[in-house]
């Protein structure tokens, strides 16, 4: 016979659920306050694709081959939107940076004086960036999926939609803990925005963006393998591209989900301790 849940500590969960739901509703109607800027910044972050498709044209047509690495033209640019579809779940702009803002500022405290988490505040608040995302950018990627309809797959099946909707959600959470545990780093380091320099460029490299990974050579292809980046954007294009097979989707999601499950754990790690050495120094 199962012990009864005392009413307090059901109390306390939903009081807890409740606090990141308001910081959820808040943070979405900031959002729209803003709403002509975001709608503008949105709009510009699709102008790179065409310049990328025409470099690919230009690229297939000097090398004078129908194919690379496995891949048409055609897998191409259907690759390329399905990476930027990735990256729209998976990137983190100003995350890292504000949490060593909080830190270098002193700010941090607040969140050792209030009832509430950092990360949960923060991942609240980034839920509510990318709804806002999601609902100005649902245009823009509706028009852009209708123009290069021609070059997509076929619509994929039941499981293999699911399977993309969970690396999507996947790449997110990966993508959030990654950024939230460099920020952390500002608890050991006064500056740190040379290091997030390097890992956005090591990020936008090995997670895909730049070009498949099938092209890279072979040892550098072998390091992008053992890296997580590649579960931001590669993996969840390969995904919605069905070059793969379901047994290799599904593999792929239990290997992305150990990652989020590795960077959660960590940033956990680095927020117990940077707290710890900030409040012993009289932070």
């Amino acid at each position: 016979m199962s012990a009864p849940i005392a009413p307090g500590s059901s109390r306390r969960r939903l009081s807890r659920w409740s606090k990141y739901r308001a910081v959820l509703v808040t943070a979405i109607s900031e959002r729209f306050v803003y709403r002509t800027d975001f709608f503008i910044a949105t709009l510009l972050r699709f102008a790179p694709i065409a310049t990328t498709i025409l470099l690919w044209q230009a690229v297939f047509a000097g090398s004078g081959r129908s194919e690379l690495a496995g891949y048409r033209f055609e897998d191409v640019v259907a690759y390329y939107l399905f990476t930027t579809l990735g990256r729209a779940f998976s990137s983190m702009p100003g995350l890292a940076m504000g949490i060593a803002r909080e830190i270098r500022e002193g700010t941090i405290r607040r969140f050792l004086l209030q009832p509430i988490d950092l990360l949960g505040y923060l991942l609240a608040c980034r839920v509510a960036h990318k709804l806002v995302y999601y609902l100005i950018a649902a245009v823009p990627f509706v028009v852009l999926f209708t123009l290069c309809g021609s070059y997509l797959p076929g619509w994929p099946t039941p499981g293999r939609f699911a399977c993309g909707i969970a690396a999507l959600v996947l790449a997110f959470l990966l993508g959030f803990y990654l950024e939230a545990s460099l920020g952390m780093l500002a608890f050991w380091f006064l500056e740190i925005s040379g290091v997030l320099y390097i890992m956005m460029g090591v990020n936008y490299f090995f997670s895909g963006h730049m070009i498949p990974l099938e092209l890279l050579p072979s040892a550098v292809r072998a390091v992008a393998w053992a890296l997580p980046f590649q579960y931001l954007a590669y993996f969840p294009a390969t995904v919605w591209l069905q070059k793969t097979s379901m047994e290799t989707v599904l593999a792929g999601l239990l290997v992305q989900a150990a990652w989020v499950a590795a960077m959660i754990c960590l940033s956990r790690i680095l927020l117990r301790r940077g707290l710890r050495r900030y409040t012993a120094f009289g932070g």
